[in-house]
């Protein structure tokens, strides 16, 4: 496995690759990477003959700058579970490398974009679609690879994609949890010891509310959720959000959408850590 950290130096590997015909994938991460990115990883690996992961903290699409430095950096161990996973090249590339001058690029897309994290993180989705963006064009992948966890964020890639007309197929993967059923997450290393011990609640909410709306209205299953969270010490829900699985718009009632999913932003902690999960109500 070769580690690389410039932009030319990754084109002219990948060139020799692409000349005989290789598939390549690409899996995008901001490192601390955990088993949710190493099942990406191996789906690549499985899927292309060469498979390239950008190791990249973006400061574009952090909207605290808090956030952006207290966000977990652990290149040495990153490596060592890349290299048991199979990955071909690490592309660990400096801020100077990947923004020689500032990008100025404007991405929105009504309504995927401003709903949600786009609503509550102003200016993160557009941050994630500049640095996505540049790693398709630098390593021109055949495939790009994502986690189901980030749900809100595949449905704007593939919107950028779509626009901008670029050839790479966009592959979801499902989300990993702990046995606890907490979704894996680089920012769970922030957690202390009894964070860790009451996030699990979140997705046990989640859960439980699939029975629940099952007799229940969008609007009280709504307020279970959040209220049953947020009877949690140490927990606080941002926002919690019952959306048409494609438009990512409001649904009022059941019956508005043939594909329901409840998406939930919860802060845990004095610190406080923002955690996102996502539930599945109807169909896909």
């Amino acid at each position: 496995m070769k580690v690389i950290h410039r932009i030319a130096e990754l084109q002219n590997e990948l060139f020799e690759y692409r000349k005989q015909g290789f598939q390549i994938g690409l899996v995008p991460t901001m490192g601390a990477l955990h088993e949710g990115h190493a099942s990406l990883v191996r789906c690549s690996v499985k899927q292309n003959r060469i498979t390239v992961i950008s190791v990249f903290v973006n400061p574009t699409q952090f909207n605290d700058k808090n956030d952006l430095k207290n966000y977990p950096r652990t290149l040495e161990a990153d490596c060592k579970l890349l290299n048991e996973c199979g990955a071909d090249i690490v592309f660990a590339p400096s801020v100077e490398e990947m923004y020689p001058t500032p990008d100025n690029r404007q991405f929105e897309y009504e309504p995927v974009s401003t709903v949600m994290e786009g609503k509550h993180r102003p200016g993160h989705f557009n941050g994630v679609c500049q640095v996505v963006s540049r790693l398709f064009y630098i390593v021109r992948p055949h495939r790009s690879y994502f986690g189901e966890k980030d749900w809100q964020q595949i449905a704007v890639i593939k919107a950028m994609v779509k626009h901008l007309q670029l050839d790479v197929e966009i592959v979801e993967c499902p989300i990993i949890r702990d046995e606890d059923g907490l979704a894996r997450s680089s920012r769970n290393t922030l957690l202390s010891p009894s964070e860790r011990a009451i996030a699990p609640n979140i997705y046990k909410v989640l859960s439980e509310s699939i029975d629940y709306a099952k007799k229940h209205t969008v609007k009280e299953t709504h307020d279970y959720v959040v209220e049953s969270i947020n009877a949690v010490e140490g927990l606080d829900v941002e926002y919690f959000s019952i959306v048409d699985g494609n438009t990512l718009q409001d649904v009022e009632s059941w019956e508005d959408s043939p594909y329901v999913v409840g998406c939930i932003t919860v802060y845990c902690g004095s610190t406080p850590i923002r955690l996102i999960d996502h539930i599945k109500y109807k169909g896909l």
